[in-house]
């Protein structure tokens, strides 16, 4: 990929596409960019051609598309048949496989503990992902802490009930924010 998710954030604001009903409040919304958490090997393709037609940049989360395996041919299979602008995972080794089908990537870590948070920086250094998703991302303190140990872009995610939670994490040094509630993607940020 010739541009970097950097470059593709026009609103700080990400839809987080949790259920099929929420597909065309994130098609309608000001957000530029769009999480699908939802789907299956038969589904997602169309969830993607639906908000790419709608302009809309699309991330797919590996994790959550049903009848995927953990495996190079899978990601080979997005990549070639669905082409949505990147993934999501927890899995560094997947990171590796879309990297090389020229997909962007996101290392989706869960701050539990300290533990947790030096331990996802480290493997994301290894990995190098385009960003890293931060949860949860109410935050801001562990926010503004990751921002200062690595040079990745940051997305707070997990948790964000208001404009002031996405203000937050934005405060801290978050890229964008990912939210999951359609009352928050047309906040003009």
């Amino acid at each position: 990929m010739d541009h970097n998710i950097i470059d593709i954030v026009q609103s700080q604001v990400i839809a987080a596409v949790k259920n099929k009903k929420d597909l065309d409040a994130a098609i309608q919304s000001n957000a530029n960019i769009v999480f699908v958490l939802t789907g299956n090997i038969t589904t997602t393709k169309h969830y993607i051609d639906r908000l790419k037609q709608a302009g809309k940049q699309t991330f797919v989360h590996f994790d959550f598309i049903d009848g995927l395996a953990n495996s190079k041919g899978a990601i080979q299979y997005i990549a070639e048949v669905w082409k949505p602008v990147g993934i999501i995972t927890t899995k560094s080794n997947l990171i590796k496989y879309a990297k090389e089908e020229g997909l962007m990537t996101i290392q989706r870590l869960f701050l539990i503990d300290r533990n947790a948070l030096n331990k996802g920086v480290d493997i994301a250094h290894h990995c190098r992902p385009d960003a890293i998703e931060a949860l949860p991302g109410l935050m801001p303190t562990i926010i503004d802490e990751m921002t200062r140990m690595t040079k990745l872009p940051i997305i707070a995610g997990g948790l964000i009930g208001s404009k002031q939670d996405i203000l937050n994490g934005l405060e801290a040094g978050a890229l964008a924010v990912s939210s999951g509630d359609p009352k928050l993607w047309n906040l003009d940020l």
